[in-house]
């Protein structure tokens, strides 16, 4: 499984965030993309057609689960894609930004 730290990411990486409704309204990574594990299949187009053409996908999730079995398919469909090790928790705790959509500040549930 392609993974990366949370301190090597740069803050023009190209985040998706596949958490549920309420842990992103709760707080999450600015510039992220939203697309819940839920409803990833049925979305996959809206990655497809936000993701840099030749970059990289950095998945994201609470605590590194949810996003390893995104990553996974990814890389199954041909896609660079890596998981974010330890999610948003590790995020956080590495005193990276955490925001609601309206810019507030953010926690992680």
């Amino acid at each position: 499984m392609p993974t990366v730290e949370v301190m090597d990411l740069k803050d023009d990486d190209f985040l998706l965030d596949v958490r549920e409704d309420d842990e992103w309204q709760a707080g999450h990574a600015e510039g992220a993309l939203h697309i819940p594990i839920s409803d990833f299949v049925a979305r996959y187009g809206e990655l497809t057609e936000a993701a840099p053409q030749d970059g990289r996908v950095h998945v994201i999730c609470r605590s590194g689960g949810r996003s390893a079995q995104v990553t996974m398919y990814l890389v199954q469909q041909g896609i660079d894609a890596v998981n974010v090790d330890g999610g948003m928790q590790v995020w956080a705790a590495a005193g990276r930004p955490v925001i609601t959509d309206d810019g507030r500040p953010g926690h992680v549930l």
